[in-house]
């Protein structure tokens, strides 16, 4: 990428790398790198914006565009969106995200492009009440129109308030770690360090600031004493109980929050952390090396577990499986234009096979928790119900606590623009076998 392209073209590079397939994390740190440090938050901001808007942005610029660009100038389209963003919801004058937008398309090759973007951009600005009101009800609340339909279906209470997170900002929240210093202490030392927060009321470990920084300038965090971790994500342990001495399985650990907080709140069990390659292991050996966490680290396919590990069995396992994220959209915002309705039955399909390559894993009155980042049933209530036709002396034990809501056969947080992700908690026990037979 040439270093003299403005913050604009750069986002709009970004942004059609992530349109013609390439995930937003490999996506944004390629594109971030050329440029200087102070450039790069407008950048990110464009970039991230843009994609939790999408939906909404792409219906108003349907309206302004005669017919769509081609594939090959999708970073043409990328310019006008972010335009638009711009224009609807950031801080800039109304002139600099015009006239900048419009030359950021010469920069990128195209000049022709700019009569374009400028007459797109300022029909805009006329017609921005007007055109607002033809978006249709996912449009307006920026959700692809397939899951839009779904979460109104599972969630129709709930539906506008799970939109409205996905287009916010994740705030950013802490899991102290309480072998190292009570919660109490460590909010009076983020105190004295002029950084606000407020303890989660349900959550016993966890704080969120009121200002997100980086994480070199919280207290204690280098030496351990606090993680960045998301409160829902936070009751993964309050779920499992994990307890000292036992032998616990994180099977698709990284980049390993969840498995740190296992042995925060059991030192002496002894936990066996693995995912799928080396490479989505390194961040959970950086985790534990920060936290001084004695963890066994080692790739194994989760699907593949039984045959990898046999005969070693556990008292306890974690299975956070992969899935749509559509509960943490705001944090992974490509997913609105990458995710498919497709998807959900391959994704549905891999967390049943993840399900039997661990079930003969788990010992005779064992447990094993499974989680999902999803909202969606097909991932979650009905891939338990098929573990409970499928898995020998498999029970589903009842789970409760707050924040959150009771489905059939597990636990759902939602989304919630000032508090935690929506993850998805099934709590599975193995009977133990019946000496009579």
């Amino acid at each position: 990428m040439k270093t003299q392209l403005t913050t604009r073209a750069v986002a709009a590079r970004i942004l059609a790398a992530v349109c013609g397939g390439e995930s937003l994390v490999r996506a944004l740190p390629n594109g971030l790198e050329p440029l200087s440090p102070e450039n790069r938050p407008l950048v990110q901001e464009l970039v991230y914006g843009t994609l939790r808007e999408w939906p909404r942005l792409e219906g108003i610029a349907s309206q302004l565009l005669r017919k769509p660009p081609r594939a090959k100038d999708a970073d043409i389209l990328c310019l006008i969106l972010t335009g638009i963003h711009q224009l609807s919801a950031l801080n800039v004058p109304a002139h600099a995200a015009v006239g900048e937008t419009v030359e950021a398309a010469k920069g990128l090759g195209k000049p022709w492009a700019a009569g374009l973007i400028n007459g797109c951009l300022r029909n805009y600005q006329r017609q921005k009440d007007a055109l607002e009101k033809q978006l249709t009800p996912s449009q307006s609340s920026a959700l692809p129109q397939w899951l839009w339909e779904a979460i109104c279906t599972q969630w129709p209470e709930q539906s506008g308030d799970i939109a409205r997170a996905s287009r916010e900002h994740p705030p950013m929240t802490l899991r102290v770690n309480l072998q190292q210093v009570s919660r109490d202490d460590y909010v009076k030392q983020l105190l004295n360090a002029d950084i606000a927060a407020v303890c989660d009321p349900h959550i016993a470990t966890a704080i969120t600031l009121e200002t997100p920084r980086p994480v070199s300038s919280i207290p204690g965090f280098l030496e351990g004493w606090s993680s960045v971790q998301d409160a829902s994500a936070q009751l993964a342990a309050q779920f499992l109980q994990p307890q000292n001495h036992e032998a616990i399985f994180d099977a698709c650990a990284a980049p390993g929050g969840k498995t740190c907080h296992l042995l925060e709140c059991a030192p002496t069990a002894q936990v066996l952390a693995a995912d799928i390659s080396d490479q989505r292991l390194e961040g959970l050996q950086e985790n534990s090396a920060r936290l001084k966490l004695p963890l066994d680290i080692k790739v194994v396919d989760a699907m593949q577990a039984s045959a990898t590990l046999s005969p070693k069995q556990f008292d306890a396992i974690l299975a956070d499986v992969p899935c749509s994220a559509t509960g943490v959209m705001r944090r992974n915002p490509d997913i609105k234009i990458t995710r498919k309705a497709s998807d959900i039955q391959t994704f549905s399909q891999q967390q049943r096979d993840i399900l039997a390559g661990l079930w003969p894993l788990v010992k005779p009155g064992g447990r094993l928790l499974y989680v999902t980042c999803s909202v969606l049933e097909a991932e979650n209530d009905q891939v338990i119900e098929a573990a409970q036709s499928q898995l020998s002396q498999c029970e589903v034990v009842p789970l409760t606590g707050q924040p959150g809501f009771k489905t059939r056969l597990g636990w759902q947080t939602l989304p919630s623009w000032d508090g935690g992700d929506g993850l998805y908690f099934s709590l599975l026990k193995k009977m133990a076998t019946d000496p009579l037979g």
